[in-house]
């Protein structure tokens, strides 16, 4: 067994292990009944630290592995077979003839799939034990768990798919495991209102990633990354693309990246997406899927760095997003609404590290801002009794700013703003997310007068109907 082999069942591991139990746990409890918490917790722990192993071991075979001529880690492009072949290639430089398609399974380990790998895994891991004692007695504990292997599977499948085409599916189970996990508490109105939203907004931006599809297949007849991208180390990718098609592919990307990474104006889901479990949100929202984006941009490096345009607009947006979630923060009074906000902040800054093209600044940014929000969203049930042992440490307080400064009238026009969310959210619920949701309730209710007329139209039971001796002719 050669090192492309071996590096291929490893990777099948790293995304199938969390995967493996959701259908048979799903199975015994609609037959037999939910399972016990324990037994619930051990298999998806179980199941998490084997993913978890095998990317240690992906990492340690892609670095042992072989090299480039520059001396760096070569990247494993590892396919298993093609769902879908609509035609084969003609030409080895032009790609296939028009009308082909082919929609190969394939995962691509470099030093990008493989830092994010590591950082899904640890997190997710760390999260699991945290959430058998925070969720225990809870009645959604066997929907939280199963959720929990489903979004294991669905990011490690994101960061270490080969084609765009793979990444939009394992991009579609991680929305869908965060709308759900937004709405847990479905009894309350609030987490209802959170999970609507942030499907609303997943759904309106996803259509960026299709788009950028179409065009990848467009210009270089495939979505792999390591066809459309050339098989350098990353970043130092080669592309044939054109200027323009790779600022239609960047811009129809970045698209797909302000919803999933709730960057300006569509931010606003994130603080409603606390209504969440504490641990779901640390995971999502502070450590993994709010970094999706930002890694989906540093999946296309070698297009962004072939786009001036592209390129101004990330590093424009990322500024923009950390100015007004860093003003914002500052007029919120609950704590995971201020880490929400100072979430996106740093975020931003992310898109303009990779807007000025500091690709490996970015990537260290990202791990580690993962990490401490991680640790910090897991903390804020304690934060007000963290406050106060603060307080009591010091002697005494900084007096307040002067009062000449607090009352001006700039001073309170910002702070009016920044409070009301720069009017964002207000805009986005009455022009995206109302006439949606009401839209969605028409067709639900045309829908049903469907199902009742084609009900009326079956003849009537021959079974006789049995009259109370009560009811009243």
């Amino acid at each position: 067994m050669n090192h492309s082999e071996i590096a291929r069942i490893i990777a099948a591991i790293v995304v199938v292990a969390p995967l493996a139990p959701v259908l048979p746990l799903l199975l015994v409890a609609g037959t037999l009944g939910v399972p016990s918490e324990k037994r619930t917790a051990t298999v998806v722990r179980a199941v998490v630290w084997l993913s978890a192993l095998a990317s240690v071991a992906l990492a340690w075979t892609w670095f042992a592995g072989p090299r480039d001529v520059l001396g760096g880690h070569s990247p494993l492009d590892l396919r298993y077979g093609a769902l879908v072949d609509l035609g084969a290639p003609e030409h080895p430089i032009h790609g296939r003839h028009e009308g082909a398609y082919r929609f190969e399974l394939g995962l691509l380990v470099d030093g990008l799939s493989v830092t994010m790998s590591l950082l899904t895994s640890a997190l997710t891991a760390v999260i699991a034990r945290f959430s058998v004692r925070y969720l225990h007695r809870e009645e959604g504990f066997f929907r939280y768990f199963v959720l929990l292997a489903l979004f294991a599977a669905a990011m490690q499948l994101l960061v270490l798919a080969g084609s765009l085409d793979l990444l939009f599916v394992g991009w579609e189970l991680v929305g869908l495991s965060s709308m759900l996990l937004i709405g847990f508490f479905r009894l309350r109105p609030g987490p209802q209102r959170g999970a609507i939203t942030a499907m609303v907004t997943y759904r309106t931006t996803d259509i960026g990633l299709l788009i950028a599809a179409v065009l990848l297949h467009h210009a270089a007849g495939s979505s792999e990354f390591a066809d459309a991208f050339g098989r350098g180390a990353w970043p130092q990718h080669s592309t044939h693309f054109s200027p323009t098609e790779s600022t239609l592919v960047c811009l129809s990307l970045l698209l797909a990246a302000v919803g999933k990474s709730a960057l300006f104006p569509l931010g606003t889901w994130l603080p409603r997406a606390m209504e969440g479990p504490t641990s779901s949100s640390a995971l999502f929202y502070g450590g993994l899927s709010v970094h999706a984006g930002v890694y989906l941009l540093l999946r296309a490096a070698p297009l962004l760095s072939q786009s001036l345009v592209a390129s101004i607009a990330v590093g424009t947006l990322g500024v923009l997003t950390a100015v007004t979630a860093t003003l914002t923060s500052r007029t919120r009074s609950d704590v995971k609404s201020a880490l929400a906000y100072a979430t996106m902040t740093q975020v931003g800054w992310m898109l303009l590290w990779i807007g000025l093209h500091l690709w490996t600044v970015a990537l260290a940014h990202l791990v580690a801002h993962a990490c401490l929000r991680t640790l910090q969203l897991l903390r804020a049930p304690s934060a007000l009794q963290d406050a106060e042992a603060i307080r009591a440490a010091l002697s005494s307080e900084r007096d307040a700013v002067g009062t000449t400064t607090e009352n001006s009238r700039l001073f309170r026009w910002a702070y009016r703003v920044a409070l009301e969310d720069f009017f964002v959210d207000r805009v986005m619920q009455r022009a995206l997310i109302r006439p949606l949701v009401a839209l969605s309730a028409r067709f639900d209710a045309i829908e049903l007068r469907i199902e009742r007329w084609v009900g009326a139209e079956k003849p009537p039971s021959v079974t006789p109907s049995r009259t109370s001796p009560n009811e009243v002719h």
